[in-house]
């Protein structure tokens, strides 16, 4: 069993009033004298002090913390380099080097103390008390357009001058509408899909939903179709076997297919660049 050790932390606050005293935490340093370690985090982004105090000054607070952040690695680097625990100094001391006590709106916390016998844990979990605890999660999920938009750019980067259209396939009861094709003795349409859903049902859902359609679309029509899916999975690490599995249910797909995760836009760019030199060069002969 691992021996606990003491540490020390302290809370960097953001107060926005001196004379109500209202405030916001924004950041941590813990110290553990034992381990010779110093472990730090501040809040990047602004968001939450900005539903909190919609006058905040962003870029005041912005150089103000990344003026910290540079104390604070400065701070690493000499506690490492020079050994300075042997001063058996707490959290307060060593971030006082890097924001020393003033009347500015970024303020250390009283320090606290406990035992740990897992220094970066226990700082997750003291970060998330203190400072992440009200976060909420942007309700904004990916779309389609958003998972397309990167293969706009590699395609320019690449100097491919690919003009794409929107092409329907036509079946003997059903239809389908691609917005990017192109042709070159057959059709090759790419469908971008987004699976970054609420949950696992809805994720599987939108796969089964384009397996049936162009199940449909298949009898009955006269088309030489090749279909590209490029997608994009859900930013929830929970969801991904649902993701992975809506994957293998596009790969199931009547056509001539082929299924490109987000992660291989270089291989999907590359496939499409080959198609359209190949029939470059053929138009040429």
């Amino acid at each position: 069993m691992t021996a606990k050790e003491p540490y020390s932390y302290v809370v960097l606050r953001y107060i926005h009033d001196v004379l109500t005293g209202e405030f916001v935490n924004v950041g941590l340093v813990m110290v553990v004298p034992d381990r010779s370690v110093i472990l730090t985090k501040s809040r990047k982004t602004f968001g939450r002090i900005k539903s909190v105090f919609p006058d905040l000054d962003s870029d005041a607070y912005k150089g103000a913390i990344d003026a910290i952040d540079r104390g604070m690695k400065s701070v690493q680097r000499s506690v490492k380099n020079e050994g300075l625990f042997k001063d058996r100094k707490t959290a307060s001391d060593y971030a006082r080097i890097a924001l020393p006590l003033d009347d500015s709106s970024l303020q250390w916390s009283q320090v606290g103390a406990g035992l740990t016998d897992d220094p970066q844990q226990t700082f997750d979990q003291l970060y998330q008390r203190f400072v992440s605890k009200y976060d909420r999660a942007s309700d904004r999920r990916r779309s389609d357009d958003d998972v397309w938009r990167p293969v706009v750019a590699k395609l320019k980067e690449h100097g491919v001058d690919l003009e794409l259209e929107p092409k329907r396939i036509q079946g003997k009861t059903d239809a389908v509408e691609f917005r990017h094709a192109w042709k070159n003795g057959r059709w090759h349409v790419y469908e971008p899909l987004s699976f970054d859903l609420s949950d696992a049902d809805n994720i599987k859902d939108k796969a089964r939903r384009w397996l049936g359609h162009l199940s449909a679309v298949k009898v009955g029509t006269t088309e030489d179709v090749q279909v590209h899916f490029i997608v994009g999975g859900p930013l929830n690490s929970s969801l991904m076997p649902a993701y992975h599995n809506a994957v293998e249910i596009l790969r199931q797909v009547p056509f001539d297919n082929r299924v490109f995760d987000e992660g291989q836009i270089e291989d999907f760019v590359n496939q499409i660049e080959d198609d359209v030199r190949h029939h470059e060069g053929l138009a040429r002969l």
